[in-house]
């Protein structure tokens, strides 16, 4: 895993350069400090799904180019078989397989989510963030709380969610096991920010 952390870190770094983008601009642009920042370029750092999408916006790539080194090249269509999804796991207690990262110009973000239970997050407020967009999410198996703003509903298999993401939103599995589901998020100038 960390082979893989540093490989990012260092197709980061390159892009940067040759984009001459200073990492004081990129720390910025994700929201993070600069000290942060270099620590995930020279590959001391893991990566969140939330840094790596910025980054790739900042970057003006696909968040695909930053994670294999490969840009997406079909455009007609992307056909992702059962568990071959471009895995991410780049957020503690998520798992996500990106389920069109080989479509260019993508619209929409599909990922399959699976968020680990972990009883400990059932005794403290949801993290919550923003972004601009929409998403809607779609529960396959076990549950999910969701909170939006000051709202929270509890999702079971079949139920499903759509909502203006730039309100405040964090999610947490559930109901003493795992929860599945399919996440789709509108692909737009991603601008997160924690509570």
């Amino acid at each position: 895993m960390m082979e893989e952390v540093k490989e990012i870190g260092k197709r980061l770094m390159d892009l940067r350069d040759i984009l001459e983008i200073t990492p004081e601009e990129m720390a910025s642009h994700i929201g993070v400090d600069l000290e942060d920042y270099l620590a995930h370029e020279t590959g001391q750092a893991d990566f969140s799904f939330t840094f790596l999408f910025k980054a790739a916006q900042k970057l003006g790539v696909d968040i695909t180019d930053l994670l294999t080194g490969e840009s997406p090249r079909l455009s007609t269509y992307d056909l992702v078989r059962k568990d071959k999804g471009l895995p991410i796991r780049r957020r503690d207690g998520f798992d996500y397989q990106n389920l069109a990262y080989l479509f260019k110009g993508r619209i929409l973000e599909p990922f399959l989510v699976t968020a680990k239970y972990d009883p400990a997050l059932e005794e403290k407020p949801i993290e919550l963030s923003h972004h601009d967009g929409q998403e809607f999410d779609y529960i396959l198996s076990g549950s999910l709380m969701v909170q939006i703003g000051e709202k929270i509903e509890t999702l079971h298999a079949g139920d499903s969610i759509y909502y203006d993401s730039s309100h405040g939103h964090g999610m947490i599995a559930t109901g003493g096991r795992d929860c599945l589901f399919l996440a789709i998020v509108t692909n737009t100038q991603f601008e997160e920010r924690k509570d």
